[in-house]
């Protein structure tokens, strides 16, 4: 798991330390903390309202190293506490990002964002986006189509909560299309910063590599021979987060981001 601390912090399962990061001109750094912990035993130390932005990719409940595998109720069940937690310490602007994928039992497939929308609007959160993950490899079913997305459930605790739209936008699809008729005609009809990238985030291995240039964000899942491929049983692209960051928080604020079960280094 990780905390990002205005600083960031980073909460992970690759030890601890901290450091400063910056762009290539040297500016805008960033101070940031990783810590090894249990998520659920690290929320209880923070006080409440202190974060803006909390994403946390829960285990999908299917038996690998670092979770025990029960049944569906059970496991929701116990990830109420955390759940209940970060409610407590997301600040009245901040958002919640929860990912996760399907548990398939007997060949059944069970979608967990959907077993876990009614925790969050128990504790009083509201769903902004149901955003779509969809990424083009991935394991080959012989019984039922084979799976190639995900979610992300993006709750926030108020309405005036951080959305920086323009530091996400991507190229439009039609950067010179004109009004053709009206009061408006001959001028361009769409933002010149680009479009909002909306709630379907494709993302393939096909990637480009700057991102930015992309006519769609290209983040693919990570697989073995992937550059960003480190030691962990369930790896998550770092595009993936960054994407979250840009769009729901400020430059001077503190963050968090809980991964059990993500391989950010």
């Amino acid at each position: 798991m990780a905390l990002f601390h205005m600083q960031r912090t980073l909460l992970t399962n690759q030890g601890a330390g901290q450091g400063r990061t910056a762009d290539a001109s040297g500016t805008d750094a960033v101070e940031y903390r990783y810590v090894c912990a249990n998520a659920l035993h690290f929320c209880q130390q923070l006080p409440d309202n202190m974060l803006q932005l909390i994403i946390t990719l829960p285990p999908y409940n299917i038996g690998k190293a670092y979770e025990t595998k029960t049944n569906i109720e059970t496991y929701i069940e116990n990830l109420e506490p955390l759940i209940a937690q970060c409610v407590r310490v997301l600040s009245e602007k901040g958002s919640l990002c929860w990912q996760t994928g399907n548990f398939v039992h007997q060949g059944e497939i069970y979608p967990l964002d959907i077993y876990f929308y009614p925790y969050f609007k128990k504790y009083g959160l509201r769903l902004r986006n149901r955003v779509i993950w969809h990424f083009g490899h991935g394991l080959h079913c012989s019984k039922r189509f084979s799976g190639r997305y995900e979610t992300i459930l993006w709750f926030t605790k108020s309405d005036a909560y951080t959305f920086n739209l323009d530091a996400v936008r991507i190229p439009a699809k039609y950067p010179g299309k004109r009004y053709y008729k009206g009061d408006k005609k001959g001028e361009i009809n769409g933002n010149p910063k680009g479009k909002n990238p909306e709630d379907l985030w494709e993302m393939t291995l096909e990637r480009l590599v700057d991102d930015w240039d992309a006519l769609i964000w290209d983040i693919p899942n990570v697989k073995n021979n992937h550059p960003e491929k480190v030691d962990h049983p369930c790896q998550f692209p770092v595009e993936l987060v960054e994407r979250c960051v840009l769009a729901l928080t400020d430059v001077t604020i503190l963050c968090t981001i809980l991964l059990p079960a993500s391989a950010l280094p």
